[in-house]
């Protein structure tokens, strides 16, 4: 594990309207590692993940990543970060969007960020199903014509295509069987070092949790009880 500090969360605060959801919630993450939020549904730790990515500004606390305050940016001043902070998502069918094949949806963040060419873009896009596990010939398939553990790795491959420095994943494998959960952990981990990811990682499966994370933070009723 680097000791380069990637994430510093303070005193987070997230409210929807007289509900508080999230209550003074801090940690950090360094690159390299895995730092699970682990507790039972409805603790507050998907409102923490969505705080984190900026997908729902929190009402008080500090986010920070690679040393930049990230709630006191605009969403425009934000654009140019995204790319280095990318969520995976419980749901894979729900990431994709079904109209568009498996290779337009890897290459459209490649596209949105300026980085894609005619030349060389359709072999990134192969290199990423690859580096995931999946045959480049799926890139010409919809969502519905993968599996529940195929699309979740087209997920993956497709929050790869921007380059992250880290990974949200939010229950990235709480819908998919034990033997493809297994599998797709295993990917995350090959990938973690490969790549020196760190891994925000959330999860209520305690059993996933200690065999995949090297840190633990406990939630209930938005708070930190441990970790």
């Amino acid at each position: 594990m680097s000791d380069d500090l990637l994430l510093d969360v303070r005193d987070l605060v997230v409210r929807y309207g007289p509900v508080t959801a999230v209550d003074g919630v801090s940690f950090s993450l360094a690159s390299g590692e895995t730092l699970a939020l682990n507790g039972p549904s409805g603790c507050g730790k998907s409102s923490t993940a969505l705080a984190v990515l900026q997908l729902r500004r929190p009402d008080a606390g500090h986010v920070r990543f690679e040393g930049r305050e990230l709630t006191d940016l605009s969403d425009r001043e934000l654009r140019p970060l995204r790319p280095r902070l990318q969520p995976v998502f419980q749901d894979p069918y729900g990431t994709l969007s079904p109209r568009h094949r498996i290779r337009d949806a890897i290459a459209e963040p490649l596209k949105v960020q300026g980085r894609w060419h005619p030349a060389d873009g359709p072999a990134r896009v192969a290199e990423l199903l690859d580096r995931v596990g999946l045959d480049p010939a799926y890139g010409d398939r919809r969502p519905h014509e993968l599996s529940g553990g195929q699309c979740q790795r087209a997920g993956i491959a497709r929050a790869l295509a921007s380059g992250p420095r880290l990974l949200v994943l939010d229950e990235p494998v709480s819908s998919l069987d034990p033997s493809v959960r297994a599998g797709v952990l295993n990917l995350l981990a090959d990938l973690q070092d490969d790549l020196g990811l760190g891994y925000l990682f959330i999860c209520h499966d305690r059993a996933v949790v200690r065999h995949f994370a090297d840190r633990v933070v406990e939630m209930r009723e938005g708070r930190v009880t441990s970790g």
